[in-house]
């Protein structure tokens, strides 16, 4: 959501204030940035029995007008989780489909959170949990924590064995057709990693 303060709402009722809010945020808000405005979630009650708005999640409130994002709300509700691998290519336009109701997420290897288990799970080591880290913008239009291109074509060389080859081979063609395609960032993430040789491997065997 974008920064705003307060004294922005002078004079402007707590309803007022998180109709702004909303707007702000595309339609969304939550019980922790009224928290931080110090506006009492008692106001979400009387707008949620007004049905102005809606509940998605634990403390996650959406304007009624609005469809309901899965990917936001999902990163809303587990906000360590990072998007990655194929649903990741998805979002920077790599991938075959679109993802299912399973996604593929990545988290570090010390957390746990039951909620996440219907989900293609990848553990990694604090030292590259942040490797690549970005945001980007679901198709609904809402920012959410990715891992950049180069990020995810290391993913998903490493994790192949766990995903649909054909999705993979997929999505290094199409990354190495991208003008936009940085090789030399791709070869410091895969050293860093680990797995240069497979992915240079991988690579010679689509680069024309």
């Amino acid at each position: 959501m974008e920064r705003a303060t307060i004294k922005e709402f002078k004079d402007k009722s707590n309803i007022e204030i998180i109709q702004e809010l909303m707007k702000m945020n595309n339609g969304y808000i939550t019980t922790k940035q009224l928290s931080d405005f110090g506006i009492h979630r008692m106001y979400l009650n009387i707008m949620k029995e007004k049905k102005t708005i809606e509940k998605v999640g634990c403390g996650i409130y959406i304007d009624y007008k609005k469809i309901e994002d899965n990917y936001y709300v999902f990163s809303l509700r587990m906000p360590n989780i990072v998007f990655s691998h194929i649903t990741a290519l998805y979002f920077h336009g790599l991938s075959i489909k679109a993802p299912s109701k399973e996604y593929d997420i990545t988290v570090c290897n010390n957390y746990f959170n039951n909620n996440i288990k219907n989900h293609n799970v990848f553990y990694v080591s604090k030292n590259i949990y942040n490797l690549g880290l970005s945001k980007i913008k679901t198709p609904m239009g809402n920012e959410v924590k990715v891992y950049d291109i180069e990020r995810c074509i290391c993913d998903i060389i490493r994790s192949r064995k766990r995903m649909d080859i054909e999705h993979v081979k997929y999505s290094i063609k199409e990354y190495l057709k991208r003008k936009d395609k940085n090789l030399v960032k791709l070869s410091e993430y895969a050293k860093e990693m680990g797995i240069e040789k497979d992915v240079i491997e991988f690579v010679s065997m689509f680069y024309d």
